[in-house]
């Protein structure tokens, strides 16, 4: 039986403690097992993203914006894997499944146009002698935990733009049906 770990600075990551069983709804079978994170495994995901920040963030917006339309082409073009993952943990049916990613994948196409976004704003003589301006920048580490129900398009409703806008991020899928967020996070 395959035990579902965690990816972790690009490397799967299988614990030692506790796992759980994922259950196929529509047949009530175990199909594999999640690794339920330890302590330890969470600490090492917050210093991996911490490390990942610093480069990240500094990187250009226009640079990490290619990224999210490289990752926009990858979802579509697995989109059938992701679907079936999804009716395999959730019960969802092929058209429900693609109809959730599909609704995912417009969060990254959002997340595509942030270098225009973080342009901020300036405005002169707000007042006399006085100028104003805003600036947006990376808050740095930042995380989601998400629920069984949407479990491809809740997820892409939080990393995409925190990503594209210089931030890491750090993800908790549900432990329901975890497959298809760690197989987008690989892709």
């Amino acid at each position: 039986m395959t035990t579902l770990g965690h990816l972790i600075n690009g490397s799967r990551v299988v614990g030692e403690g506790r796992t759980q069983d994922i259950f196929n709804p529509s047949t009530g079978e175990v199909g594999g097992q999640v690794s339920l994170a330890s302590k330890a495994t969470v600490e090492e995901a917050i210093a991996a993203a911490e490390a990942a920040y610093p480069a990240w963030s500094s990187t250009p917006p226009a640079k990490r914006a290619r990224v999210m339309f490289n990752f926009k082409q990858l979802l579509e073009q697995n989109a059938d894997e992701i679907a079936r993952l999804i009716g395999q943990e959730h019960g969802k049916i092929v058209h429900d499944a693609k109809g959730e990613l599909q609704r995912g994948i417009e969060n990254v196409e959002y997340a595509c146009g942030a270098p225009e976004l973080l342009k901020g704003e300036h405005s002169k003589n707000t007042g006399p002698g006085i100028d104003s301006w805003s600036e947006f920048q990376p808050l740095g580490v930042v995380a989601g935990i998400t629920p069984f129900n949407f479990p491809a398009m809740v997820p892409l409703w939080m990393y995409p733009m925190a990503i594209a806008c210089g931030n890491t991020f750090v993800l908790k899928p549900s432990e329901r049906d975890p497959t298809s967020a760690l197989y987008i996070a690989e892709l």
